[in-house]
This record gives structure tokens, C-alpha cells and sequence, in this order.
């Protein structure tokens, strides 16, 4: 169903549903229990518009799965997509809240990854060593993350683009912990497979520690300990 149409019979049967409300209030028993039908079919009516909403957005999400990211699984085979990086880190973010700087709400954390790049649907990856403009990519996600979240039906498209606002905004402590996975894993990744995005784009100890190291540390500090030991280990070679 398309989606100026579903929005339409939401407004058609909302109309319906508020007049057959008063109307039920005001008849007598027979009209009431006319009316009282006509409430229920419009209660169906919008159920129905609002579960096409749902599967609109989950059918338009699927195109994240083609959204090829330059990091490599680690067997080497191919490249990842990010659709598998953010169920990877949603599993991440499961098994590893023990480490998180502060205390943080798991399920939220893991919301947040498993929204964060979807807007990569309409404006692709922007790779952490791209040196792409930070200020124009935040304007095509944003442009992006209002269209996409404006699929689902009002209420849960707002929550869905709360957590992605918070998760941009890097301030709460499930936030931070969140940004932290997002530079873990990907770091993880290039230690295993032997330098992977490292080495093709001649990316030095120094910006390893500049670019994933103050995120890690502030979201995740042990994990940081570990990631410095891995760091050193591998320049080192």
C-alpha cells in the first residue's frame, strides 16, 4: 500500500471513528450500536493502516544489506554490509555492557545500534578514514533519518528518531557506550584480519589512537586498555 494512501484512510478513518464516538454518546440504542460497529471497523481500518506503515519501513530497510562498508569479515572474503555490522554490534553490545563506563540500559543500547546506520540507505557509508566533510555528512543524515523514520507511524517514527538523535549526540551514557562499539568492532576487525582499512588507506599508529581511542575510552575504558595493547602489538610487527 502506498504511503500517501495509508496516511489518507488514517485521516478518513480517524474522522469516522471521532463522529461515530459522539454519535454514540448522543443516539439512542439502535443508532448506538450502529455506530458502535462503525467505531470497530474503523479501529481495524487504522490497525491495518498502521501495520503497512510498519512493514513499508522493514521492506525499505532490507536495501541496507546492499550497503557495502570497507571493512572485511574476518575470514577476508569479502566486505562487510551494514546491515551485518549493526546486527554485529547489537550482539556486541549484549555480550559486553559489563564494560560500559557507566551504567547503561542494555535494550536502548542495543536499539540505538541496530537504527544508527540505516540512514546509509540513502546517503551510503562514510568511511572513518574518508576524510569526508563531517558537516555535510550530518545534514544527509539527518535529511535522511527524517524520511526514513517518517515511514513508520507517528509515535514509534518519533522514538525511532529520538534514539538516532541521541546516539548522534554521543551525551548520555547509553549513547557513549554505543559510539564506543561502533569504533570497537570495527577496530577488532582490522587486528584480526592484519591491518585491513589500515593498510589500504596507509592509516598510522598515531591516527589509529586519534580517530577510535577518545570514543572507545570515553564510552568503554577497559575496552580501550585492550584495544591499545592490540594497537601497539600490530604497529609494532
Amino acid at each position: 500500500m502506498h504511503m500517501p494512501i495509508v496516511a489518507h484512510l488514517i485521516a478518513y478513518a480517524t474522522k469516522f471513528q471521532e463522529a461515530a464516538v459522539s454519535n454514540v454518546r448522543d443516539a439512542g440504542p439502535g443508532i448506538a450500536l450502529y455506530n458502535r460497529t462503525i467505531l470497530y471497523e474503523c479501529e481495524k481500518l487504522m490497525t491495518l493502516a498502521r501495520l503497512e506503515q510498519q512493514l513499508g519501513f522493514l521492506r525499505e530497510i532490507d536495501q541496507l544489506k546492499s550497503v557495502v562498508r570497507q571493512s572485511p569479515l574476518l575470514d577476508r572474503s569479502r566486505k562487510e554490509n551494514s546491515a551485518e555490522h549493526s546486527w554485529h554490534l547489537a550482539m556486541y553490545a549484549l555480550l559486553l555492557n559489563e564494560y560500559a563506563a557507566g551504567p547503561v540500559d542494555t535494550n536502548r543500547v542495543m536499539q540505538m545500534l541496530l537504527l544508527h546506520d540505516i540512514v546509509e540507505i540513502d546517503v551510503g557509508d562514510f568511511p572513518i578514514h574518508g576524510g569526508s566533510s563531517a558537516l555535510v555528512q550530518a545534514e544527509q543524515e539527518a535529511r535522511a533519518a527524517a524520511r526514513l523514520f517518517g515511514m513508520l507511524p507517528q509515535l514509534q517514527g518519533d522514538q525511532f528518531l529520538r534514539l538516532w538523535q541521541e546516539f548522534e549526540e554521543g551525551e548520555t551514557e547509553d549513547a557513549r557506550f554505543a559510539k564506543a562499539l561502533d569504533r570497537f568492532q570495527p577496530l577488532l576487525t582490522n587486528v584480526f584480519t592484519g591491518g585491513g582499512t589500515w593498510t589500504e588507506n596507509g592509516v598510522s599508529l598515531e591516527q589509529v589512537f586519534s580517530r577510535y581511542g577518545p570514543v572507545i575510552k570515553k564510552g568503554a575504558p577497559q575496552l580501550w586498555s585492550v584495544c591499545e595493547q592490540w594497537v601497539t602489538r600490530h604497529f609494532s610487527q
